[in-house]
């Protein structure tokens, strides 16, 4: 079970960047922005509560069962987050877990591997969002079994747990511990005030200099 955000808070960080939330993290003392080797493959912003599941390698040829329970049970937004450690020769998704991901209302997926059927997922699932390594055509059936849902992942140095809020976007993603989540808005919507504040005061001084000497951020 994933935790519950109110939609007002889903919506609040829809309206601020990565990069906000990242230094928000980094001002309450937590490393929250996972590495640049995951981006985005397909569709747009991506905010959501984690549901996790967390592969192996195995030369059974065993469908990832965690993995498709989890989809089948999963909550209205929430964001599929799967952990392969890395593992740049399969692709964890596709276009029938993107089916069953739909069917769900699920918001989109985070791969710690990557993804295959893009021109299908763009085709018949518009709008719905994937981060992931990069693609590959190759089934994980044979290479890897789930191990687990629910419990705590790594995806690329940073670790998520069932319920922590996915925040990402084009620069990238950025995991919200649940406990932190509205200290983390918080934070965010000040940085994001801030800085309009100061790009207008850059604007109108004509310096650069001058917007970093009054607010001290760059």
């Amino acid at each position: 079970m994933t935790s519950t955000y109110s939609p007002q808070t889903i919506e609040a960080f829809r309206a601020i960047t990565t990069a906000s939330v990242s230094d928000a993290l980094q001002g309450l003392g937590v490393h929250g922005h996972v590495s640049s080797e995951i981006r985005l493959q397909v569709g747009d912003k991506l905010v959501g509560p984690a549901s996790t599941v967390k592969e192996g390698p195995t030369d059974e040829a065993v469908p990832p069962q965690h993995a498709l329970d989890a989809l089948d049970v999963a909550e209205a937004g929430s964001v599929m987050v799967i952990d392969l450690g890395g593992e740049l020769d399969v692709a964890a998704w596709g276009g029938l877990m993107t089916a069953g991901a739909v069917a769900r209302d699920v918001g989109g997926v985070v791969l710690d591997t990557c993804v295959r059927d893009l021109t299908e997922i763009e085709r018949d699932f518009p709008g719905f969002t994937v981060f992931a390594r990069g693609t590959s055509p190759a089934t994980t059936v044979g290479r890897f079994r789930t191990l687990s849902a629910g419990e705590p992942v790594e995806i690329a140095g940073v670790t998520v747990r069932q319920g922590d809020l996915i925040v990402a976007d084009r620069d990238g993603v950025v995991v919200v511990p649940a406990e932190l989540v509205d200290d983390t808005l918080a934070a965010a919507q000040e940085i994001e005030e801030r800085e309009k504040e100061q790009t207008k005061l850059i604007l109108e001084s004509g310096s650069l200099l001058t917007g970093l000497a009054k607010y001290q951020r760059i």
